[in-house]
């Protein structure tokens, strides 16, 4: 490392965020598995494999297109503040970012599904109907 780090020192506060709200939306999933009656691992590997395939995709996108603007000299960064690693023109520091979004995205997309909610909805009975307003046979 030639660099004093400074944009990876940047990006600790978001990771702290990230690595807190994917713990409590792990808790909150087993949490809403077991009232549901289901195990803990019901779709767990395809929430994963999911994740792990548009990771990768945002992954290589970031690298793709940083690398672009880099290049280009749209965005600089101060030699003194990196870490010295790079892949290509870009510091490796740059994906923090789109790492915690891998994260963080579908622990939020957990607390903040509803769906219960609207099942819980669907159960109740429905209202019963009003009964039509005699017609004047005369």
């Amino acid at each position: 490392m030639t660099g004093s780090g400074a944009y990876a020192l940047l990006a600790l506060p978001f990771f702290g965020v990230t690595a807190v709200v994917a713990v409590v939306a792990g808790i909150v999933a087993a949490r809403r598995a077991r009232a549901a009656g289901r195990g803990p691992g019901g779709g767990r590997r395809t929430a994963v494999l999911t994740s792990l395939i548009a990771g990768i995709a945002l992954l290589v996108m970031t690298i793709v297109f940083d690398n672009v603007i880099v290049s280009l000299r749209i965005v600089a960064y101060d030699p003194a503040l990196i870490s010295g690693a790079k892949i290509g023109a870009i510091p490796v520091e740059d994906l923090a970012y789109a790492m915690a979004a891998i994260v963080l995205l579908p622990s939020l997309w957990v607390l903040l599904d509803r769906t219960d909610a609207r099942d819980r909805a669907d159960e109740r009975p429905a209202p019963e109907p009003t009964p039509a307003p005699a017609e004047d046979t005369k």
